[in-house]
Order: C-alpha cells, then sequence, then structure tokens
C-alpha cells in the first residue's frame, strides 16, 4: 500500500499549504549546508594538513571518518529524541553542536593542536546525527503529496551544498605556502568563516525555526495526527522495520552507494595529486562537480518521483547507471587530462548522489506509516558502516596497489548493490508494495 491509499481510508479533515513551509526547509538546509562543509574542510587539503600537524594520510582521513563513526552509536537514541520531543528540538540541539564545535577548532590553528581540531571535529560530527536523516520528516511533516519527493531532494541538496563548498572553498583559502606562520594565518580565517556562519543559523534556528505548521499538509499527516502518542511504541516501529525484508534489502544497497560515495568524497584529493601533482585547487574543483552534477540529479530524480511515483524502478536504473558511471571514472583518472576527469567525475556525482533523495523517499513508501526519521536514520547509519569500511579499505588499496585498483575495489562492491537492488524490487513485487 502506498501513503495515499492508506490516507484515503480515513474521514476527510482540512489540509492547508503554508508558505513558510520553504523558509523551515530552506533554514535546515542551510545548516546542514554548514556542518558538511566542515565534514570535507580538512580531507580536500589533506596533503596541507598533514604536513601543518605533522600527522600521516589515517589521522587525516579519521578526521572525516569521525562523523560516519559518531553516527553508529548515537542514531538510535536521538531517533527516540526525534520521535518524543520533535522536529525543532533536534535541529536545534543539532545546530548547537555545530556552532560549538566550529568554534573549538578556533583554537586549533597551530601545529601543536591536533588533538584540539579532531575534538572539534567530533563535536561537529555529533551534531551530524541530528541533521542527516531530517530532510524526509521535515519533507512530510510541512509539504503536500505533489511536492514531498522534491521538498526531500532540496533537503538533501543542502547537505549536498555544504560538502561542494567543502571541495572548492578550502583550497582556495588555505594556499599550499612554505612558511607555517601564514599557513596558520591561512587556516585560523577559514575556522573563524565557518564559525561565523554557525553561529548566524543556530540564531535563526532558535528564533524562527517551527515545530509543524498548526493545519496539517496531507491526510496522512492528519491521520498521523491522530495517533494517540500512548499508542505509539519507538521499540515495535524499530522492530516493524527490521522485520520489513523489502526494506532491509534497501538499508544495505543504500548503504553500500553511500558508504562508496563516502569514500570517493574523503580520498579524492589523494588520487587526484597521485596522478596530478600540485593541483590543489583543481582536486576541489573536481569535488565541486561532482557535488553540483549531483544536486542536479537529486532535483531531477525528486520530481520526477512526484510525477510518477515509480520508485523502484527509478532507484535501480540509477543504481546501475552509478556503477557505470564508476567504472568509467577509474578508467579515466590515470589518463592525464584533467578536463576528462571533470567529466567522468561529474557523470559520476550525477547518478551517485542523485541516489541518496531516492533511497530516503523509496524508504518511506515501504515502511508507512512507521516513522519518517526512523526509517532514513537506519539507512544513514548502513551508510556510515560502509563509509568507514570503504575508505579505510580504499585508502590502504590506493597506498600499495593504486588508484585504479582502490577504485575497482568500490566498482565491485557497486555491482553487488546493483544486483541486490533488483532483487529488493522483486521482493517488493512480490509483497505488493
Amino acid at each position: 500500500s502506498t501513503l495515499g491509499d492508506q490516507s484515503d481510508l480515513a474521514p476527510k479533515v482540512e489540509t492547508k499549504l503554508y508558505h513558510r513551509r520553504w523558509f523551515m526547509l530552506f533554514l535546515f538546509s542551510f545548516v546542514s549546508a554548514s556542518n558538511a562543509f566542515m565534514w570535507l574542510q580538512y580531507g580536500i587539503i589533506s596533503n596541507i594538513f598533514m604536513r601543518f600537524y605533522n600527522i600521516d594520510a589515517l589521522a587525516i582521513d579519521w578526521l572525516a571518518m569521525i562523523y560516519l563513526l559518531t553516527y553508529i552509536p548515537l542514531i538510535l537514541p536521538i531517533l527516540w529524541f526525534l520521535d518524543n520531543r520533535g522536529i525543532r528540538d533536534v535541529v536545534l540541539v543539532g545546530s548547537a553542536f555545530n556552532c560549538i564545535g566550529a568554534w573549538i577548532k578556533i583554537g586549533s590553528a597551530s601545529p601543536d593542536t591536533f588533538p584540539v581540531t579532531f575534538f572539534g571535529q567530533f563535536v561537529c560530527s555529533v551534531a551530524t546525527v541530528f541533521i542527516l536523516g531530517i530532510p524526509s520528516y521535515l519533507a512530510s511533516v510541512w509539504f503536500g503529496e505533489k511536492e514531498v519527493s522534491t521538498a526531500c531532494s532540496i533537503g538533501v541538496l543542502g547537505n549536498q551544498l555544504g560538502i561542494a563548498i567543502g571541495f572548492l572553498v578550502p583550497p582556495i583559502l588555505v594556499p599550499n605556502v612554505d612558511d607555517m606562520d601564514e599557513l596558520a594565518h591561512h587556516i585560523r580565517i577559514m575556522f573563524y568563516i565557518t564559525a561565523g556562519v554557525a553561529t548566524l543559523l543556530f540564531v535563526l534556528v532558535v528564533f524562527v525555526f517551527q515545530e509543524r505548521p498548526k493545519i496539517p499538509p496531507t491526510q496522512a499527516q492528519a491521520t498521523a495526527r491522530s495517533i494517540p502518542p500512548e499508542q505509539y511504541s519507538y521499540i515495535a516501529s524499530i522492530r516493524n522495520l527490521l522485520r520489513n525484508k523489502p526494506f532491509m534489502l534497501l538499508v544495505v544497497t543504500y548503504g553500500l552507494n553511500v558508504g562508496c560515495f563516502y569514500a570517493v568524497g574523503t580520498l579524492l584529493n589523494r588520487m587526484i595529486i597521485v596522478h596530478y601533482p600540485g593541483e590543489e585547487v583543481n582536486a576541489g574543483r573536481i569535488g565541486l562537480t561532482i557535488v553540483i552534477a549531483g544536486m542536479v540529479g537529486s532535483l531531477i530524480c525528486g520530481v520526477w518521483l512526484d510525477r510518477t511515483k515509480t520508485y523502484k524502478q527509478t532507484t535501480l536504473a540509477v543504481y546501475l547507471l552509478s556503477l557505470v558511471g564508476m567504472i568509467v571514472y577509474a578508467a579515466t583518472l590515470s589518463l592525464g587530462h584533467l578536463w576528462v576527469v571533470f567529466i567522468t567525475a561529474g557523470v559520476l556525482g550525477f547518478f551517485m548522489t542523485g541516489y541518496l533523495p531516492l533511497g530516503f523517499e523509496f524508504a518511506v513508501e515501504l515502511t508507512y506509516p512507521e516513522s519518517e526519521g526512523t526509517s532514513s536514520g537506519l539507512l544513514n547509519c548502513s551508510a556510515q558502516v560502509f563509509g568507514i569500511i570503504f575508505t579505510i579499505c580504499q585508502g590502504k588499496i590506493i597506498d600499495n596497489y593504486g588508484t585504479l585498483a582502490g577504485n575497482i575495489f568500490l566498482c565491485v562492491f557497486l555491482l553487488i548493490g546493483t544486483i541486490m537492488t533488483g532483487k529488493t524490487s522483486v521482493t517488493v513485487k512480490n509483497t505488493q508494495f
């Protein structure tokens, strides 16, 4: 059954769409962007920070992977917090952690303060757990049935926008200079800018962000509001999701795809510098190309789902094309032509990042009437687990066997994910979802 089918069974009640729903969505998206920027601000200039802090490549990788690791133990308590306190409190606490972490990192702009910068990054990573799974929940609470997938895509785009800025801006703000005092000055400027933006967004959330509209936007939301809190069991909801075979297949396939994206994003600087020495700025631009293309893909996929509701077919097609994009990127990275890498990376990003909102919306379709925040939280948890595994393994493979072997490693798992996605579609059909 689809969400619409279920809502038709209930008596019709008044629904209304508020103009301020767009402000809530874009404010959340900017908070998510601020947090995502700090995920990659070290990795895209990893060679510079390795020299500045006198650390090895794995230590730099952990500045990104701490975002993934923190998510795993904290997601279930925060999902409980979301169900019991609501979306406003979750976004408020997330933006507070984001702001605090950004200010802590200002104290780490000297070569002997790597533990301080790691602690600041850890605090920012806690914010991610509050923020990452919100788009589908916010979209369902504020938006109508014909725009919910588009709204979810825009919420995901906020995170991708932050990643794009994280690829582009750090190589510009922190040039690869030899003088350590000058380098510390550039790093300090970058930290102050990120802290200022995070503070502004936190203040806006405190005074502007709202829990939900007074009148629900859809019949499904009206039905959800009519359920007494004592009839809802968080543990039972988790148990229902874990018993949902199509959803659990989606959890694994989503984790494989997004885990590959996390690994590519974390290790992009290392892969580019191996074949194109001294091209830190272009490495950032290639990362920007991946994400901008992915933002376009996300938006197109969201609009397509709103119009067609073809979740199964679209998810399988985009997954297969992500595999094709990864194969082409792996084959062309070492050809010696940066313009080719820009093109192939853009194709990869269009499909791999375009898959993100598809996974969220397919999960909502498979798990209704369970909480959207819970289903998306479990998807993201899977992505964090695979992201850590893939980043560590691909990094070791690149160090020992080269970038081609490392990218083939990811292609193998994308192939497995494509096959399993086809299996998910068959299972959904057989269970008449």
